[in-house]
Formats: structure tokens, sequence, C-alpha cells
């Protein structure tokens, strides 16, 4: 039998706590949930799960501050949760290194699917597919990729920058691949959060817009350009 995907879950409401873990497990994962973020930080220092699942507004620990301090020691995949789809929620959950969000109320059908995306993506950036693979294209080219002082190691998954090596979350990555597959070819943020995110629909491009700019400072503020109206580009 598959190991069971470990899934941290904080949330200090009983109700949505509850019914959520019940609904996890009956999708197959095994949850931890706690109702705070100190417990929760400790549960993931103890436990080490494959993917956390962080209530914005959590009493101790907000979750922001969980996840940057999650962020700080692990790329395991963060997911936010939010009752509100306020523009600050949703850039601060994002720029503290989530790699996705989702607002509450949810439907249990949906949650489990954007984990399951996520948990791709998170294999995908491992060495287990490009972006571009997963898609069925071409893909990019076996080997290193170089663009200036950037050289993308494809196979080994790892990024330098002048020789240094550049530490990328999984999303990341797979934002920077899909970008090196096709340097100065304009990508939508619509065609970006259906090939990373793996959203089949509408989604909210402000979280292509927050990893674009997480992904400029580690790699470069003007190797990725803006073109207005249209998206962004890797510049060749």
């Amino acid at each position: 039998m598959a190991e069971q995907t470990h899934v941290l879950f904080v949330e200090d409401d009983d109700v949505i706590r509850e019914a959520t873990q019940l609904a996890l497990e009956r999708d197959g994962f095994a949850v931890t949930a706690m109702p705070d973020g100190l417990s929760g930080l400790e549960a993931f220092r103890a436990d080490r799960p494959d993917i956390a699942l962080l209530d914005v507004m959590v009493p101790g620990l907000d979750g922001v501050s969980l996840c940057r301090r999650i962020r700080d020691a692990s790329t395991v995949p963060v997911i936010m949760l939010s009752a509100r789809a306020d523009s600050i929620d949703v850039v601060l959950g994002l720029e503290a290194g989530a790699d996705d969000y989702v607002t509450k109320p949810f439907d249990g059908a949906v949650l489990v699917a954007r984990i399951r995306a996520v948990l791709r993506r998170f294999g995908h950036a491992n060495g287990h597919g490009s972006a571009a693979e997963s898609e069925g294209g071409s893909g990019v080219d076996r080997g290193v990729l170089s663009f200036g002082e950037l050289e993308i190691d494809t196979e080994g998954m790892e990024v330098r920058k002048g020789g240094t090596p550049v530490a990328l979350t999984p999303t990341e990555m797979r934002l920077l691949l899909e970008f090196s597959s096709a340097p100065g070819t304009v990508l939508s943020r619509d065609k970006l959060l259906e090939r990373v995110w793996d959203y089949g629909w509408g989604g909210d491009t402000r979280v292509v817009d927050v990893h674009v700019q997480r992904l400029r400072t580690k790699i470069g503020q003007d190797r990725i350009e803006t073109v207005r109206g249209f998206g962004y580009k890797l510049k060749a």
C-alpha cells in the first residue's frame, strides 16, 4: 500500500478543523490538526508533513508568520486558507512563501484538488518531470541552460546565479522551468496558472504576480520582463 500523504492543518475554528480533517482522511490523507500557530509549528518540526494548510487568522502565531517560519526551514508546499479574499491577506500569504491559497468557505473537493495539484507541482520540481513535460509539450533541453549569469540544471533541478546556488521553492522552480522552456516568448498569466498551478479554469492572477516578483528577487530583477497587457517573458 502506498504511503499516505501527511497533511498539517492549522485552524482555530473547531467545527471547520474537525470537518475538514474528516473530509481529508476520507480522501486518504493522514492529518495532524492543530488549533493555533505555535502548536502548528511544534507539529511541523516534530512530524515533517508533506504539505501544510494554514489558516491566516489563528491565535498565538498567525498563519502568515507560521508560513515564514516553515519556509525558513523547508520547501514543503504551503496552502493558505483565508475567510476573506482581500488583497492584503492573499499577498501577505504568498509573499511569506505560500504556494497557493484557498478562500473559505471552500468545497472539500476543491480543497483536495488544490492539495493534489500542489503536490504534483512539488514532485515535478524535485526531478520527477518538468512543467512542459507534464502537459505533453516538448520540454526543455536536457542539461544546463544558461541565460547570462543564470544557469538552470534541468536534470538536477538546481539553479545558480554567478556560480552561487539559488534556493527556489518547488513552485518557483516550476515557474522558472516554464520561462526557460520558451525564452523570449511572452507567457500570459492565465497560461502560467494553467501550466504551473494546474488551474484548468480561471484563477487569481495575483498568485502569478507575487511568485514572479519572488522569483525576480532571487534570479535578478531584470531577468524576467513584464509585457504590459500580455504577461511575462524570460530575457534570452
